[in-house]
C-alpha cells in the first residue's frame, strides 16, 4: 500500500476535523465549504480503494488478509459521507461535531489499515 497516501488521508482528516470543531466551537453547522472538504478527503479515500485493488491484484495482499483489509477500506470510504449526511440532518453545532467524530475515526482507521497491510513492508 501507499504509506505517503495513508498519512495524506490521516492528515487530511484530522484538518477536516479540526474545521468542522471550529465551526462547532462557533455554535455554526457544516457549511458548503466543510462539504467541498468532505468531498476532498473522500476523493483521497477512493484513490487508496483504487490502490489497495490495485496492489492486491499485482500480488501485494495485505498481511492480516484481503477480506479484512478491503472491509477497512470501504469503511474508510463510507465514513466522510456517511457524517456528512448526518450533519445535514442536524443543522446545528451537532452536526459540525458529528462530522469531527468521523473524521477523527476515518484518521484511526488509517493507522489500522498500515496494520492490517504489515506497516507498509508488503509493497
Amino acid at each position: 500500500m501507499l504509506t505517503p497516501l495513508t498519512v495524506t488521508l490521516a492528515v487530511a482528516a484530522l484538518v477536516l476535523a479540526a474545521w468542522c470543531g471550529w465551526a462547532a466551537y462557533r455554535d455554526q453547522p457544516t457549511k458548503d465549504w466543510h462539504f467541498l472538504g468532505m468531498a476532498a478527503v473522500t476523493l483521497l479515500a477512493l484513490a487508496q480503494l483504487v490502490v489497495g485493488i490495485v496492489q492486491t491484484a499485482r500480488g501485494h495482499p495485505a498481511a492480516d488478509g484481503s477480506v479484512i483489509f478491503f472491509s477497512y477500506l470501504v469503511g474508510v470510504v463510507a465514513c466522510v459521507p456517511v457524517v456528512g449526511l448526518l450533519s445535514l440532518t442536524e443543522r446545528t453545532k451537532w452536526g459540525s461535531l458529528t462530522v469531527v467524530a468521523g473524521a477523527v475515526v476515518l484518521a484511526v482507521l488509517q493507522v489500522r489499515l498500515y496494520d492490517i497491510w504489515g506497516g507498509g513492508t508488503g509493497g
